[in-house]
């Protein structure tokens, strides 16, 4: 059947049509109708408005103004029949279903805004790795990205700030210490000059000094112990780029008869090249490391280290000029051959009464009165003061500061009157065995090591009274750090630059003494 005013009618069937089927949905603000043409809805279908002889729908005749024309526009706006299905109007066939020219720019803009998002992910959206197809947009940009220069591969846990100069990743500095007692390992990263980031760093109480001082020798369990440590180390150096590194080991290497062997076992069971260092050298180390924490008022200044096997003591002199490394300045140093372990197996650290820690004391005065120093090195007690760096005075201040575990931002640096120091001692010396070990800051592996450590800064402190003392959670890795980068002048300007192209060094082989 034909229409008059449009055209032939689809034919129908109840209220659903039957070549509206495969349509798209479309918007549900577009009218859907031309001037001079209108097209009947689902409702009037099913209203029973169908030539059952033709199968075609009449047009609704509705009076201009009418309200049933009002509520079918009304019900047009909202997309939505009575029965709460969305429908669109029909269009009459072989007319264009364009919408309005003012709906188009309006339907444009709302595709715009919910494809934006993907567009801009389209532009900039990688090809997955095994993937055969590209999007256009990703492989233009793949195309087009101008070619940048590697840089190193930033570690997990660095920190852009302190990280960074000039856009240059600032190099990775690696020290180990194997010590009588323990084994550390510092990983840092130089920022601000003369100061460093640390990014890793591992401790271990492995007592390799244990049972030296009776045989002479590394008892098996004590290096068992060594290379169990050292082989986590090894590891953390191979995950990083490391650039340059220093492996020291200390006393209970240096004077045991298989030191040497045993350095040659680490080396083929982990692959570190530990050097032995002597006693000078130590003691130059402990002095770098504490630098930063010499007052600029200071005028002398007395740094001791007590070991686990040995102590180190270093005396030093400032005069106006003061020089960057403050290792220059020393100007008398000795290295006592007793620390903590060794002092608590002749003597029992475990069970020690007033009696025999005044005996320790005096061992320790003993081996200070053959040290040739002048006394004459205290200018004013203002401009003197004491230095300990040590698992002693750190445990001190812990337990004078009352903490629940031991914080080392809150240890480094503290300082602490000589009637304090005086105080803690015979605190410690009060409480027996488990009470020492149930404290936090102490705890069971440095409960029979701690008052032989506390004998030997008594000694110390008589040979050279001082006011105060500041106490150094810092040591020997810390002043390899600072040589290292010292030597590489990382902290100097356009110096990073240079040290950046020259790429990593085997972080197995020593790079000699300090200076």
């Amino acid at each position: 059947m034909n229409d008059p005013d449009s055209g032939e009618k689809p034919s129908v069937s109840g209220a659903r049509v039957a070549g509206d089927a495969g349509r798209p949905k479309r918007s549900r603000r577009r009218k859907g109708k031309q001037k001079g043409a209108t097209a009947p809805s689902v409702a009037s279908l099913s209203a029973g408005q169908v030539d059952g002889s033709t199968g075609t729908a009449e047009r609704p005749q509705s009076a201009p103004g009418g309200s049933s024309n009002a509520r079918r526009n009304k019900r047009r706006r909202h997309g939505k029949v009575a029965g709460g299905e969305n429908v669109r109007p029909l269009v009459p066939v072989g007319q264009s279903e364009s919408p309005h020219p003012d709906e188009r720019h309006a339907e444009g803009r709302r595709n715009r805004r919910k494809h934006r998002g993907k567009k801009a992910s389209a532009r900039v959206s990688l090809p997955v790795p095994g993937s055969a197809v590209v999007q256009p947009a990703a492989q233009a940009f793949i195309e087009q990205r101008p070619s940048v220069p590697h840089e190193p591969r930033r570690d997990a846990g660095s920190a852009p700030r302190g990280g960074e100069r000039d856009g240059f990743e600032m190099p990775l500095y690696a020290a180990l210490d194997l010590g009588t007692n323990n084994c550390r390992l510092l990983i840092a990263q130089p920022t601000r000059p003369g100061q460093f980031r640390v990014v890793d760093a591992f401790s271990r109480i492995v007592r390799l000094g244990e049972g030296l001082g009776a045989s002479g020798r590394l008892s098996e369990e004590a290096m068992d112990r060594s290379v169990e440590a050292l082989k986590v180390c090894a590891t953390k150096l191979k995950s990083r780029n490391i650039r340059r590194a220093r492996l020291i080991a200390t006393e209970a290497c240096r004077s045991a008869e298989n030191g040497e062997t045993f350095l040659m076992r680490v080396k083929e069971e982990t692959g570190l090249d530990l050097e032995i260092i002597n006693r000078e050298t130590e003691a130059r180390l402990a002095v770098s490391g504490c630098s930063s924490l010499v007052g600029r008022e200071a005028k002398s200044v007395v740094l001791f280290d007590i070991g686990g096997g040995s102590s180190e003591i270093a005396v030093i002199r400032i005069g106006e000029n003061r020089s960057s490394r403050l290792a220059n300045h020393i100007t008398h140093w000795t290295s006592l051959p007793v620390g903590v372990v060794t002092l608590s197996e002749r003597h029992g650290g475990r069970d020690v009464t007033p009696e025999s820690f005044q005996g320790m004391v005096s061992e320790v005065e003993g081996m200070l009165a053959k040290f040739d120093c002048p006394g004459d090195i205290v200018h004013a007690p203002e401009d003197f003061h004491l230095i300990g760096t040590s698992g002693t005075v750190t445990t001190l201040a812990g337990v004078h500061l009352d903490l629940p575990r031991y914080d080392r931002r809150r240890v480094d640096g503290v300082w602490l009157s000589d009637d304090e120091v005086t105080a803690m001692q015979a605190r410690l010396l009060s409480w027996d065995f488990n009470a020492r070990a149930a404290n936090p800051c102490i705890g069971p592996d440095r409960a029979d090591l701690v008052l032989a450590g506390c004998a030997i800064l008594e000694a110390i402190r008589k040979r050279w009274p001082s006011r105060r003392m500041r106490v150094a959670d810092r040591g020997l890795r810390e002043g390899l750090l600072t040589d290292m980068m010292a030597d590489d002048g990382v902290w100097r300007r356009g110096r990073h630059r240079r040290n950046h192209r020259a790429g990593p060094r085997n972080p197995a082989k020593p790079e000699g003494q300090a200076s």
